[in-house]
């Protein structure tokens, strides 16, 4: 029996595979041209995207909108059943609406199709059927090749609605390409979460000013000692006259240098690590963690273009954000 599942899944996978692969060739041939020209209908509008669709295209044109709204293109899902009945409001001239329908014949779809017609809302087709009512009507048509769908009976929507995803999610990274939509924009969008915490600045998150366990290149080691246990963090940051970062001193340091039976009346110069390690303000919260990782220590010192310290960021303070 589990060979059987095993078996069965593979065969769901492979299938829905070729799907993709079938979809591939085609937007490197035919398919190329028109999605090109979606993408820049879409760039040129003033408007919203309004994608439609009905049962599981349906779902698919959900996703489509959620994934859209993202990445930086602003839209929004209408249910076509719901259209006719007041829900046309919500397109308007200056949108673009994208319909999915694999046989391009849902009459669900007339409604939505016949308003954009009379008002000139730019309409873009997803669908398999070139010659369907909507892949008639639509001024794009984005016409998937058809594949076999891995329902052993032919039916139920797999292979298609994977090619439909697909083909959505092309859009929606063109799209966000051609905006240069950047990371920072998309921390805009997703603010929540462990992704929202990834795209966090460095600067957000460090501790600055009367946080920071900053010492003088001359400061008594006592001193430096009575710093470290005071800030928490396991470290002192040292600057020289100007204020510029100097060194490090860590418990780690303070160990080499005192457990050998090194004199007390060492200086913060005397003990430091020079040269420490440190990352820009306006980097990202990831880039942090992947740094206090891969260089195994606890803390780094934030610094400015003029090698100034201005904060001080722990790994705890990413564990806890949620970034690891």
């Amino acid at each position: 029996m589990t060979a059987d599942i095993r078996a069965s899944a593979l065969r769901t996978i492979a299938t829905e595979r070729t799907g993709l692969d079938t979809l591939h060739t085609a937007l490197a041939n035919g398919l190329g041209e028109p999605f090109a020209a979606a993408v820049e209908l879409i760039r040129a509008a003033s408007g919203r995207v309004v994608v439609t669709g009905m049962g599981k295209s349906g779902h698919v044109g959900r996703k489509l909108a959620a994934t859209l709204a993202s990445t930086g293109t602003p839209a929004h899902f209408v249910h076509p059943a719901e259209a006719s009945h007041g829900d046309l409001g919500m397109v308007q001239p200056e949108d673009v609406v994208i319909a999915l329908s694999w046989s391009g014949e849902a009459a669900e779809l007339s409604a939505i199709v016949a308003y954009t017609r009379r008002f000139r809302v730019g309409l873009i087709a997803l669908t398999a059927n070139a010659e369907s009512a909507l892949g008639r009507e639509a001024d794009i048509a984005l016409v998937i090749p058809k594949a076999e769908e891995a329902c052993p009976n032919g039916l139920a929507p797999t292979t298609s609605t994977t090619m439909q995803i697909a083909l959505g999610d092309a859009l929606a990274i063109a799209l966000l390409e051609a905006r240069g939509f950047s990371r920072q924009d998309f921390f805009v969008y997703h603010p929540g979460g462990k992704l929202g915490a990834q795209l966090k600045t460095v600067e957000s998150i460090m501790h600055r000013g009367e946080a920071l366990p900053r010492v003088g290149l001359n400061t008594a080691l006592p001193d430096v000692i009575a710093m470290i246990s005071a800030k928490g963090f396991g470290c002192a940051i040292v600057t020289d006259l100007e204020g510029r970062l100097a060194g490090i001193v860590t418990d780690g340091d303070l160990r080499r240098k005192l457990g050998s039976g090194g004199p007390t009346a060492l200086r913060a110069r005397d003990v430091m690590s020079p040269s420490p390690r440190r990352i820009a303000p306006d980097a990202l919260a990831v880039e942090a963690l992947e740094m206090v990782n891969r260089l195994r220590i606890t803390a780094l010192v934030v610094a400015d273009i003029g090698a100034r310290p201005v904060g001080l960021v722990h790994v705890h303070d990413l564990l806890t954000l949620g970034v690891a």
